[in-house]
């Protein structure tokens, strides 16, 4: 994981005052995630990491996300598996975005 991306996943966490549980961090390469796509992603590059939040508490680190410069968010937010994912970007994606899964 990229230093900054901790760095900045602190400081929300210190504002958000409780747990921010990581469903998904560092994926290497050959993660079947990863390795289905056409080039690895955000997270194989250790700068995003999916939060396992959801109803309100998913709105508050939206908007904390936001505050504290993250530039790329999506939401995953129905049915099992609920999350938030945040990605401080360098990646060569567009950036600021917010998409939904």
């Amino acid at each position: 994981m990229r230093p900054e991306l901790l760095e900045v996943l602190q400081a929300i966490r210190n504002e958000f005052g409780r747990p921010m549980p990581i469903s998904s961090g560092y994926r290497a390469p050959s993660h079947p995630i990863e390795a289905a796509k056409a080039k690895p992603g955000s997270h194989a590059m250790g700068v995003a990491a999916d939060i396992a939040v959801s109803g309100a508490d998913a709105i508050r680190l939206v908007e904390l996300a936001i505050k504290h410069g993250i530039q790329r968010i999506g939401i995953h937010q129905k049915g099992a598996g609920r999350f938030i994912h945040l990605d401080i970007g360098g990646t060569g994606l567009p950036s600021p975005a917010i998409w939904t899964y």
